[in-house]
């Protein structure tokens, strides 16, 4: 009698981090500097795949993602927008015109919705944008059954932009005869 090996729980990480990658089109991206950012990806042989800093492309700056350096990715269920996965990744930023960077933006130029230049899109991104690659790194740091309790929620940045007063005490009345000399005439 032959027994099944059962998956271990790095097998079952790569299965939910490629799945839920797979099937959602935005991921939220946290580099070394900064808050987490939702960007635009493909999943590509075993990584997310992702292009931005061009001027008419998604804005990296401000992540710290470099060649070589770490990020954390989280991804959403499709059913209910919930936090499904979050995961460690080596950031590899790719050589344009290199064979990976031509199969990787292959798959991204399918995915790029509403380019203004979609003809001459890829040459652009070869001058002007960086193709990277976020390929997985050890366990997934949160998943369904190891989620960390709370809301996770960061408070929101200081800025001077304050909510609406009241409206002044004469605004109903002024309106209110608008409405009805319009009915008039």
């Amino acid at each position: 009698m032959s027994v099944t090996p059962q998956p271990t729980d790095s097998h079952l990480d790569r299965a939910l981090i490629e799945e839920t990658a797979k099937k959602s089109g935005l991921v939220w991206v946290r580099g070394p500097q900064g808050p987490a950012r939702g960007l635009w990806h493909v999943w590509h042989e075993g990584a997310v795949c992702l292009v931005g800093d061009g001027s008419l492309e998604q804005p990296l700056a401000g992540l710290g993602l470099t060649d070589g350096g770490s990020a954390t990715v989280s991804v959403r269920g499709k059913d209910k927008g919930a936090r499904l996965v979050v995961w460690p990744a080596r950031v590899r930023e790719l050589p344009p015109h290199g064979e990976e960077w031509e199969a990787a933006v292959g798959e991204l130029k399918g995915k790029r919705l509403n380019a203004p230049d979609a003809d001459t899109m890829t040459e652009r991104w070869a001058r002007e944008s960086r193709v990277l690659r976020l390929e997985p790194e050890g366990e997934a740091l949160e998943r369904p059954g190891a989620m960390p309790h709370g809301s996770q929620a960061a408070p929101p940045p200081a800025t001077p932009v304050t909510t609406r007063r009241s409206q002044p005490a004469g605004l109903p009345r002024l309106l209110f005869r608008r409405r009805k000399n319009r009915a008039r005439g």
